[in-house]
């Protein structure tokens, strides 16, 4: 059973990001629907898949990790508005019986992403 996995990694503290909402969208025509949205736990992971079975199918989605919050709450000073306020990602799923996890990587001033395994 395929299914969507991510979590985020504060490279600038080198700890998991605690508290980051992430959001997932489908990609359609009409625009886009959310389907699933988490916070992160203390280790910068979600308890369950963003998506998995019936719900995680062929197509493209956007992924939206809410990080300029993540570190205000840090007590992290960023201008305003911030260099980056969201980290977002638009993919697509071909394999929807495949495990795409999507680890995120994060500091005040940049992001990274990658699909791993």
């Amino acid at each position: 059973m395929g299914k969507l996995t991510t979590h985020v990694l504060d490279t600038s503290a080198g700890i998991g990001a605690a508290g980051v909402r992430i959001e997932v969208h489908r990609v359609a025509a009409s625009g886009y629907e959310l389907l699933a949205a988490q916070v992160t736990d203390a280790t910068g992971r979600c308890g369950t898949p963003l998506l998995e079975g019936a719900q995680f199918q062929l197509g493209r989605y956007l992924l939206t990790f809410q990080i300029g919050d993540y570190f205000r709450r840090r007590g992290i000073a960023l201008p305003e508005p911030a260099f980056v306020e969201d980290a977002v990602l638009r993919f697509g799923v071909a394999f929807p019986d495949q495990h795409y996890h999507v680890p995120l990587l994060i500091s005040p001033w940049s992001y990274s992403m990658y699909r791993g395994g």
